[in-house]
């Protein structure tokens, strides 16, 4: 039974990441004889164990966008957990009786309903009464089984977590520095919150469940560790727990005490509840805490040391952070010398000074913090210059926290990432320019603007000689540019960085203004606002990038710089709205999918990843195949044309 669930978690994944590489990166890892291969593996797996993981490419759950989340009463309250940092407590509270210690995962508590082998509702905790329905959301969990073996009423609890790996990456791709998530447990809940659950499917949330509340006519033998064996049976990834006396429960704590460091996914402490089910609900509950298990949270282990300085590391956005420097100290065994410090509030609060004595302490065991100023000297010496480019600093407040900005809108910390974003894939696309090869470039003086980029070549030999080049990276970089002079005017656009437009704001603001450059300059706030999908906050931050005459005579420069085709989406054009297409296999008039999805989004239609009962097309080359799409579509009766049907279709 384990083999084939692994086997079945195994095939997800793969078929997963060949469906990826396919529709969204235009590589093929697999053929379609393989991939239909292991499909219909995987089919049989989930026949025969009657389970179904959400993410499996064998159901289609669609998105839905919803205008907010609806609110629904808990049945029974869900209480919080009396809390000890004290091992000794929890002997006491053991005494001759089992219990079950598991992990308390730092994510967002989830109520789960399932009837007929099928997920009918999901509720975050909430306020403990009230939660909020999310059932849309939780369809798209990575590891959340839509469908299970069981046909009764089953109503279990868990927590959906983001992984410090997903959590790293997600926040690297965040261009603002004010917009980074603080932590994972930040991240989780405001991806399970979301009104598109599309957005929800991209944050790899995963669900453990800790708790099983009800399931009709089932016999545990009044064991809460019989019922976790039970819920993996259903396909439910269950949190690390183990069996525990009075006698073991010290070993089991150092146990998971050592594993902290090599989780992935947050934890804030554990969880021990008694296996003896009726025995704990025969104790009930006070007015806060249930009777029948404790949340231990390890006694923080805190270090005196010596803060030896103030790191002021600035950001694209111009805000300044402090970092705190001090002396190394051995903490959770590792080594640490430093913690962010977040703004100047926080360290007027620590009254932080060089040469103060400080306690630091790791904050879930993983993170550096400082709990206390022992000496409190005061806040001195706040940069009035910006450390990368000189420029005088201000000190702004902003939602009653007080932070350091600098006021070079040139500054190169600035530079360094709007470059990023300019020769991005959705932007500019210019390969071969990493962050990384941009400072190096930006610190020589080969780049001042964005347009010096397309002039690359003034540097030839210099570029060749440097770290990293050669003859080869050399062409490929230089090919790359010129590439990129053949775009789009909303790539144009994007790419300038404007304060909260991003790929799909741009492309709506262009299409309104009929692709006119000219009219974009020009554009009024009210008129901006008018256009479905751009508010007041867009349309004066777009209105106000272009008042200035710095950036006015940029974007002229760079439309002398560019290529833009003559949009024909004006009127004329939106013979595709209200239509959906999918497109499958190789392109033969295209350079790749995405220009062909370009082309249709252009003339009003809209591209999914999926063949659903909402699919108006699959443009598919071999119309023949017995690919999964093509199966999809011949059963819901969705005509299949090819690349050359789909031309006629634009004349």
């Amino acid at each position: 039974m384990a083999d084939k669930k692994n086997r079945m978690q195994e095939l997800v994944e793969l078929l997963n990441r060949a469906r990826r590489a396919y529709e969204q990166e235009d590589t093929e890892i697999m053929s379609n004889y393989e991939y239909d291969k292991l499909y219909d593996e995987l089919l049989g797996l989930e026949q025969e164990l009657g389970t179904t993981l959400a993410s499996s490419p064998t159901i289609n759950v669609g998105y839905e966008v919803l205008s907010e989340l609806p609110k629904e009463r808990h049945d029974r309250p869900m209480l919080s957990l009396d809390k000890t940092k004290d091992v000794e407590q929890l002997k006491a509270f053991l005494g001759e009786k089992e219990a079950v210690i598991s992990w308390k995962l730092d994510g967002l508590t989830i109520v789960l309903t399932y009837r007929d082998k099928t997920l009918v509702k999901a509720v975050t905790r909430g306020n403990g009464e009230v939660g909020e329905v999310i059932t849309n959301n939780a369809k798209v969990f990575k590891n959340l089984p839509i469908n299970i073996p069981y046909a009764g009423e089953l109503i279990l609890r868990g927590e959906a977590v983001i992984g410090y790996q997903d959590f790293a990456k997600i926040n690297a791709e965040i261009e603002d520095v004010d917009a980074k998530y603080k932590n994972p447990r930040n991240l989780c809940s405001g991806s399970v919150r979301q009104l598109n659950n599309e957005v929800t499917a991209k944050r790899n949330v995963r669900f453990f469940a800790f708790s099983l509340v009800s399931a009709e006519e089932v016999d545990f033998h009044n064991s809460r560790s019989e019922q976790f064996d039970w819920l993996e049976k259903q396909g439910f990834e269950v949190v690390e727990h183990h069996l525990v006396t009075a006698e073991t429960i010290e070993e089991q704590v150092e146990w998971f005490a050592r594993q902290i460091a090599e989780n992935d996914f947050p934890s804030d402490g554990l969880v021990l509840v008694y296996d003896d089910i009726a025995y704990g609900q025969s104790l009930g509950a006070t007015a806060k805490f249930p009777r029948d298990s404790y949340a231990f949270k390890w006694a923080d282990e805190i270090r005196d040391t010596k803060l030896l300085e103030i790191e002021w590391s600035p950001s694209r956005t111009g805000l300044i952070n402090p970092v705190a420097i001090f002396e190394p100290v051995e903490l959770e065994g590792t080594t640490v010398s430093r913690a962010s410090v977040h703004n100047l509030s926080i360290m007027e609060d620590l009254e932080l000074g060089v040469g103060d004595r400080i306690q630091v302490y790791k904050a879930n065991m993983i993170i550096p913090q400082i709990a206390e100023n022992l000496t409190r000297s005061g806040v001195k010496g706040i940069p009035d210059a910006c450390p990368v480019c000189g420029h005088n600093t201000k000190i702004s407040m902003e939602n009653d926290t007080k932070t350091l900005y600098c006021t070079n809108p040139l500054c190169q910390a600035k530079q360094i990432k709007s470059f990023a974003l300019f020769v991005s894939r959705d932007a500019m696309n210019m390969e071969g320019l990493s962050e990384a090869t941009l400072e190096k470039f930006i610190a020589r003086g080969f780049i001042k603007d964005y347009t010096d980029i397309f002039h690359l070549d003034r540097y030839e030999e210099d570029i060749k000689t440097m770290d990293g080049f050669g003859e080869k990276s050399y062409v490929n970089l230089i090919n790359s540019v010129e590439n990129s002079r053949n775009t789009t005017l909303p790539r144009l656009v994007y790419s300038l960085g404007i304060a909260n437009i991003g790929v799909a704001n741009a492309k709506m603001i262009c299409k309104a203004l009929d692709y006119d450059p000219g009219r974009l300059t020009e554009a009024t706030a009210e008129e901006l606002s008018g256009i479905s999908g751009v508010g007041g906050v867009i349309a004066k931050a777009f209105v106000d990038y272009f008042a200035d005459p710095v950036h006015r005579e940029l974007f002229e420069r760079l439309l002398k710089e560019v290529k833009i085709p003559k949009e024909e989406a004006q009127a004329a054009a939106q013979i595709f709205e209200n239509l959906n297409f999918v497109i499958t296999g190789s392109v033969e008039h295209f350079a790749n999918r995405n220009e062909v999805k370009e082309v249709i989004e252009s003339r009003g239609g809209k591209v999914t990843g999926s063949v659903t009962s909402k699919t108006n097309y699959l443009i598919n080359n071999d119309v023949q195949s017995a690919s999964s799409k093509n199966k999809k579509a011949r059963e819901l009766g969705i005509p299949i044309i090819s690349e050359e049907e789909f031309l006629k279709m634009l004349e």
